[in-house]
């Protein structure tokens, strides 16, 4: 009798251990197998959340098949005590091993809701914005200009949530004031920038921040990457430019960029100044004399004066000859690229298209010519009158 009860829990243990071995081979496989999801997923870990808080959230969304795997999965590989609060986007298909190492692999976050101080030519705008999944596209949730709109409750919203992404983003074309000014508009930054840097030294580009970063230390990052960009430049300058420095890149590609908001016009703009200066011809260039009169301390605002074009300014360049002595404003990459590697044209005189600067210029390369496409440029603006 006790052979036969001993024999018949060894049976029973021998089971019990198929049973568990079947067991854990089917959660290794489900917690490595690909995931239930067709699109991307946003998943949002909240500071102080927990693993287990996280699968039943994840398995509610039908982003995994078993939350109870996805946490022993976690525990197993150690990284339970290792969860980021963040918004973090998981791929489709990702498996729950995947899925895991993403929530708690941290960094910064990488989907979610996200605050883009944009500093324009005018003014800046502050974008509450969040990425759509499905799309990889964001979704403007609110916006609205610092001291003129009323601030939005959902920019409040976002500002009281520990994992919102914040990002200071800079046009192409503006001045170094400008910046400044601006960035102390944007309140999730600290302290303050002692002074005005150097026109032409921050490159227009998108940079994130995070709450209590200090100004002065985005302002050097910009100047960095403007650096880095402007040396990178020089290197592969073509030959035979009339321009003997980096210096002198940054100030025509200031004048580029003023001068066109076509992308595609910019080598050709380039080929324009570059001829001139290869001629001797002065390069007489309106928004070098609007820089003259404001120093790029706001917006003029108005058209130019006849007698302010023929006003004596280092940077009027319809009076000087060459170069203005600084930039005009802060280029960004494609208008420096154009300077260091112009299109190669004969054309020296350049007007408006249209009333819409978006319509780009018409160029010639004798003044006949020239004088052609700015009686039609004068009567487009009786037209308008």
């Amino acid at each position: 009798m006790w052979r036969s009860i001993a024999s018949n829990g060894i049976t029973f243990l021998i089971v019990a251990l198929f049973l568990m071995a079947g067991l854990i081979l089917w959660g290794q496989r489900e917690y490595t197998a690909q995931g239930p999801t067709e699109t991307s997923v946003c998943v949002r870990v909240p500071s102080g959340g927990t693993m287990s808080e996280v699968s039943r959230d994840l398995e509610a969304q039908g982003v995994i098949t078993n939350g109870t795997v996805f946490r022993l999965g976690a525990d197993y590989t150690d990284k339970t005590q290792r969860l980021k609060a963040g918004s973090f986007l998981v791929p489709e298909s990702a498996s729950m091993a995947e899925i895991v190492d993403i929530v708690t692999r941290g960094g910064a976050s990488t989907c979610g809701t996200e605050v883009v101080y944009r500093i324009g030519i005018n003014r800046m705008q502050v974008v509450v914005r969040e990425l759509d999944p499905g799309t990889g596209r964001y979704v403007e949730n609110a916006a609205f200009v610092p001291g003129e709109d009323e601030v939005p409750e959902t920019y409040t919203q976002v500002r009281a949530q520990g994992d919102t992404r914040y990002r200071v983003a800079l046009a192409e074309g503006v001045t170094s004031w400008q910046v400044i000014e601006e960035l102390k508009d944007v309140e999730v930054l600290s302290g303050e920038v002692a002074e005005v840097p150097p026109e032409g030294s921050l490159a227009p580009d998108s940079y994130e921040v995070r709450v209590g970063d200090e100004r002065s230390r985005l302002v050097e990052q910009m100047q960095q990457r403007q650096q880095t960009i402007l040396s990178a430049a020089w290197e592969g300058r073509v030959d035979g430019l009339p321009l003997a420095s980096p210096e002198e890149v940054l100030i025509l590609a200031s004048i580029i960029e003023k001068e066109t908001g076509t992308p595609d016009e910019r080598g050709v703009v380039a080929s324009v100044f570059v001829n001139r200066l290869e001629r001797g011809m002065r390069l007489q260039t309106d928004p070098t004399v609007i820089y003259g009169i404001t120093q790029g301390e706001g917006i003029l605002g108005r058209g130019l004066r006849q007698s302010e074009l023929r006003a004596a300014t280092p940077w009027n360049t319809y009076v000087i000859e060459g170069l203005p002595p600084t930039p005009i404003a802060n280029p960004g990459r494609a208008s420096i690229e154009a300077a260091v590697n112009p299109d190669d044209t004969d054309f020296v005189f350049f007007v408006a298209r249209t009333l819409d600067p978006k319509d780009g210029h018409n160029f010639a390369v004798t003044l006949d010519e020239h004088n052609r496409n700015v009686a039609a440029y004068r009567r487009l603006e009786a037209e308008r009158n």
